[in-house]
């Protein structure tokens, strides 16, 4: 399941070009890293590569089923989500569904995914077929338009949160070099005030 997949549908989601991009953590049995990456300028003006991505981590909870995970982004106030494979063939296709628990319910979101930036609608009516038999609306996903998309290593702005973006040490850096900006600053001013004052 590891690597590249395209979002083909989603429930509801206006992003267009988005990836999943999953791999390994080498450093921790049985859990992955997942990384969205989403086309956030308007796609009609210029295919010009404006992303938006951030990175979470998958975990299997039980080895026995390792198709049932659980995915955890930064910024997430609710959480983590359940995250479950519920049919893939692991070369062209794959549904995920995911669930979290939030304050007043529960909120559900259906993916479908692809090796492409297309799926033949023998797969997709497949995915949305098995989805309904959960009980799941298939007409509550949206397309995502996978056309004209920018081609990796093109120029643009990247937007990225992982799971350190907002780590202590991070915020810790963050102070440190405001304080070191500041600090220089006042020393500057100290220094033309003398200059200042021996005229």
């Amino acid at each position: 399941f590891l690597g590249i997949w395209y979002v083909i549908q989603k429930t509801g989601t206006a992003s267009t070009c988005v990836i999943y991009n999953i791999t390994k953590n080498p450093d921790t049995p049985d859990e992955y890293f997942i990384e969205q990456i989403s086309q956030k300028a308007p796609l009609s003006i210029a295919p010009i590569k404006h992303e938006y991505s951030y990175t979470g981590k998958l975990t299997v909870t039980d080895r026995d089923v390792p198709a049932r995970m659980t995915v955890r982004f930064p910024l997430s106030v609710a959480g983590s989500a359940k995250f479950v494979v519920f049919m893939t063939d692991y070369e062209t296709y794959a549904g995920v569904f995911s669930c979290q628990k939030i304050p007043f319910g529960h909120r559900q979101s259906a993916t479908l995914l692809s090796r492409t930036r297309d799926l033949d609608k023998i797969y997709v009516d497949k995915i949305r077929t098995r989805l309904a038999s959960y009980s799941v609306d298939p007409f509550d996903l949206s397309i995502v338009n996978q056309t004209g998309c920018p081609k990796e290593g093109e120029a643009g702005w990247n937007i990225h949160i992982d799971p350190d973006t907002f780590s202590t040490r991070n915020i810790a850096n963050a102070f440190r070099k405001a304080g070191e900006a500041i600090g220089d600053g006042f020393e500057a001013a100290v220094n033309a005030g003398k200059k200042v004052h021996l005229f």
